[in-house]
Parts: C-alpha cells; structure tokens; sequence
C-alpha cells in the first residue's frame, strides 16, 4: 500500500486550483506528521502532510487532530518562517513523488521572502525539506553527510533533488515492452498500477484509454482485504472494494492505523503502563494459584501433629524420620522429622505449618479475586485502547493516575474538573445515538445522562462500549445500528456473530467490586450481528455530530 507518482498527479491538480492558500497556522502533530491550517477561496481547510515510512501521503482532512503539549523542532521552524504566508504554486517534480510548494511570507521588518517546501513522499526516505535560495533552513528528518555523503539533508547545505531516471511520460507516450514491468518503463508507475495497466491491456483496453480514466478520475478505490487503493478501479485482484472522493479517501485509509501511533508517540508511558500491569497481574496470578493448591493439601500436616503427639512417650530420642501407623486405616505413614528437636516439637511444629496452611486458604483466596478483577481492569483498558482517540486516551489517562497506576503529569493543561467525557454522538434518522469508548464515558453515559427509558446495548462475552439510544419506537433498522456501533467497538471487532444484549437502562445497576462503568443486567434480548468497518466509517461520516 503506497502513493505513486500518478496518484500523486492528481493530489497535486486538486491542490493546485486551490492556490493561492494562505496559511494561517503549522502544526506539527506528531514524529512524522505536519497539519497546516490554510485559507482558499474563502474556505478555511486542513491540509495533512505524513512522512511515516509507511503512512506517508498528502490530502485535504476534515479529521481532528490533537497537537502535542510540546511542539516539535521542525513545527517551530515552519511557523517562524511560513506561517502567515502564502502557497502561490504546487507543482510536482515530474512524475516523481515529489511536490514543491512555493510560499511567499514576510519577516518581522515585512520584507518578502520567497520559500520552497519540498514534500518527498518517498517511503521510508520520505521528509519535509524547508529551502530558501536553494539552501536548506532545516528539514523534518535531518541526513547528515556522514549518514549520507551523496544527498545530506541538513541546515545551511545547499539542496538537491534525488536522483532522475531516464524514463517516459505515460502522458505523452505509449510505446512499452509487455515483458517488461511498466515501472521500469514509465515515470510515475508503481508495480501495483504496472500490474493492474497489464491485466487490462490483456484484456483489450487501450492504453491511452486507461490513462485517461486515470486523469479523469476524482476517487479513491479501496480493497481493505489486499490493503491496496489507487485512483482508478483495480480490477486485477478481483477482490470487492469501497470507493470515497479523493481526499477523504486517504483519511478512511490512514486516518485510524496512523492514530494508534499517535497516540503511542504521544502516551506512551499509557501503553506501557497497561501492558506492564496486565504481565504483573498474570504472572502474579499463576504463582497465586500455585501457593492455594499447596494451602489446600495441608490436611496431612494435622495427621503428622496428631501421630507424633499420639507416639511420643515410644521415641523419646531425637530422630530423622519415624513410621507410625495411622488410626483410621491402619497404614503406616512415613513422617520426616527435624533431627535438632524431639517428637513433640515436631508435631507442634507440623499443627503450625497446617494452622499456617488454613489461614492461607483464606488469604490466598483473596488475592487471587483481586488479581483476577486487577487482570479484567487492564484487559478492559487494553481492548479499549485498540480504538480509543486521542481524547479517549487522555480519559484513560486520567483515569490511571487518579487510581495510582501512574505518576499525575506537571505543566500539562489538565481538563476542568466538570468537564464532561468525550464520547461519540450520531442523530440517526431523528434518534440521538451516544457511544462510550472508554469506562470514565460509559459510567456517565449508562449512569448520569441516560434516561430510564433509553435503551442500552452492549457486547456479551467482550469488552466494550456502551451504546445509548434514545428513541419512541426501538425499530429493527435501529437495533442492528446500535448493535453494529456497539460490536465494532469491542473485542470482538474481528469475530462474526458477536452477541450483543440490549435492555432500558431501568434494567441496569452498578457492578459493585467492579471497574468504574461496568454494568450488571437483571433482563435483556441478545441479536447476533457481523462487524463492518465500512457500514460504521459511512455511519460515522453522514450522522456524527
């Protein structure tokens, strides 16, 4: 899955007929990623720039992202020298995935400065190139020369584009060899559009017809099963595939996988932490179960005390180990002994060890249920973690530090302490729709802002979200939405036929000993339903708030 030169083309023509775009602010949200908030025609926008080894694109987002409490070196850079100024031109380098913004900005004295920020969107050498008078002022992944003494890429060098091949323009020409990978031929072709060009001229398209569906084309065709897109349909992997315009095209693709890492980049001690405490609790729990099946064989420790105590007048003499034979079945029993004290000693000392033994029946017992609920809690978390936004991740957070797993975080602006949690709303058809990703939002949802009468869906057998609706008539278009919304996220995101149960909210009442949020039901209906990423992506985009 990678952006090519000629869907690169086409980025850049959809680019282009919206300059001059002034930008108002440069963000960078994370390692890799670079969002300017820019102005054109009127029309405030979101221009999303990655140069992830593997998420690497460029495209128009309507998508939130969340900046981090600290800026990046390389976002300071931007807003020092560009912000405030104006994309004249973006032009791209050929066919080659490279794309050179031009951007007029003025200094502190309002004198003009002409910039060119060059976006390579090459793989794992992608990165963000600020020049002026063809001298580097700084880059997002700075190449010093003793990295690479052919191209460095570092402040104050002069700059110079990656190396040219002699290839032809699919635009002007058509000339090709059929043995012969056309991206070795072609400017532009990646093997993926190379495979799909072959399979249709085999099957007697034109080339030059190809090429222009090609140009004319303003979607994204998805194949979510081979991880594939492009511009134009792929019909050579015969697979079923979803088609969104262009630009949000690559927010469906990209938007959710390069989140986690975001996240990761920005919570990271939060993963760990999770991830920590969960091996902790299961290990603990293993050794826990191990010292209660040694507390529950203590029985022979009270028949050791009663023999010994029994014989003690025959073996007055200190002994390793004596045979005596046992009152009930009159087998003879073989008990060790510390040589250093007598019988008797030795019989109090096993009635301590069987003494020792019940008390730890108890004790261990105990233990044991809190680690179990330990285990479920950062299981809970983990899973929820798998879908969580950045949002739902700084609740959780919250919700760590304020149960002691994690230390509170100085100099960071912290929510108000009324503020509610960020759980996801629709307007289905006229029915309000409430999802909680995470325990802090299905406690409020389920517990503060639901009504009696709404209904309430959730998972059986996974951990999940609280799903709330609220409607007159729980219709069957209804249920399968909410149970749909409610399996997706889940753990059980990835099964078929997840059971999901669904009851009023007066049928619900706190788990006590339990994680905040967690729910207990005195009746409810279970619908099995098929999680489909896409159907809850479309839910997402007509009917979220």
């Amino acid at each position: 899955m990678a952006l090519d030169g000629l869907l690169l083309h086409k980025l850049q023509e959809n680019l282009s007929q919206m300059t001059p775009m002034k930008i108002n602010k440069c963000s960078q949200v994370s390692e890799h990623e670079m969002l300017f908030y820019i102005r054109s025609k009127a029309k405030n926008c979101k221009l999303m720039i990655s140069t992830h080894s593997q998420y690497n694109r460029i495209n128009l987002t309507n998508e939130n992202y969340q900046s981090p409490a600290v800026a990046g070196n390389f976002g300071m850079v931007l807003r020092k020298y560009i912000d405030g100024g104006m994309i004249i031109s973006i032009r791209q380098l050929g066919l080659d995935r490279i794309l050179d913004f031009e951007i007029i900005a003025y200094d502190d004295l309002s004198d003009p400065h002409t910039y060119h920020l060059y976006v390579e969107l090459m793989g794992k050498y992608a990165n963000l190139v600020l020049v002026e008078n063809n001298r580097i002022i700084d880059a997002l992944k700075r190449i010093p020369p003793f990295e690479n003494n052919i191209r460095p890429i570092f402040p104050g060098m002069e700059f110079t584009l990656p190396t040219q091949f002699e290839k032809k323009d699919p635009f002007l020409e058509e000339d090709f060899n059929c043995d012969e990978s056309l991206s070795k031929q072609f400017h532009g072709f990646s093997p993926l559009l190379s495979r799909e060009f072959i399979y249709r001229l085999h099957n007697h398209e034109s080339f030059r017809d190809i090429m222009n569906e090609l140009e004319n084309s303003e979607s994204l065709y998805v194949y979510e099963k081979e991880n594939q897109f492009h511009c134009i349909e792929l019909k050579h992997l015969h697979s079923s595939f979803s088609v969104y315009p262009l630009m949000r095209g690559f927010d469906v693709v990209y938007y959710h996988a390069q989140e986690k890492e975001r996240i990761r980049e920005q919570s990271g001690d939060l993963y760990k932490v999770v991830k920590k405490e969960l091996h902790k609790n299961t290990s603990k729990l293993k050794k826990l179960k191990e010292t209660l099946a040694l507390a529950n064989d203590c029985d022979h420790y009270r028949i050791y005390g009663d023999l010994l105590y029994a014989y003690s007048y025959q073996y007055p003499q200190k002994m390793e180990a004596v045979d005596l034979e046992d009152f009930e079945t009159g087998q003879m029993i073989h008990i060790p002994l510390d040589v250093k004290y007598d019988i008797k000693y030795n019989a109090k000392k096993y009635y301590q060890k069987y003494k020792k033994s019940k008390t730890a029946q108890i004790e261990v017992a105990k233990q044991i249920d809190l680690c179990e609920k330990e285990i479920e809690y950062f299981t809970l978390l983990q899973s929820q973690l798998e879908y969580a936004s950045f949002d739902d991740a700084k609740e959780i957070r919250s919700e760590l530090e304020k149960n002691g797993y994690l230390r509170i975080q100085k100099n960071i602006r912290k929510p108000k302490k009324n503020a509610l949690p960020h759980f996801i709303t629709l307007n289905f058809k006229g029915n309000n729709i409430y999802i909680g990703k995470n325990n802090l939002q299905n406690d409020y949802l389920t517990f503060h802002f639901a009504r009696k009468e709404d209904w309430w869906f959730h998972t059986l057998d996974y951990h999940g979200a609280h799903v709330i609706v609220q409607c007159d008539e729980l219709s069957e278009e209804i249920i399968r939405t909410c149970a749909m919304l409610a399996s997706y996220y889940s753990q059980g995101k990835d099964s078929s036929s997840v059971p999901v149960a669904y009851t009023k909210i007066k049928n619900l009442k706190k788990a006590k000993g339990k994680a905040i949020g967690q729910a207990l039901m005195n009746s409810y209906k279970t619908i099995y339903i098929d999680p489909d990423e896409k159907k809850v992506i479309e839910l997402l985009d007509t009917y979220k708030k």
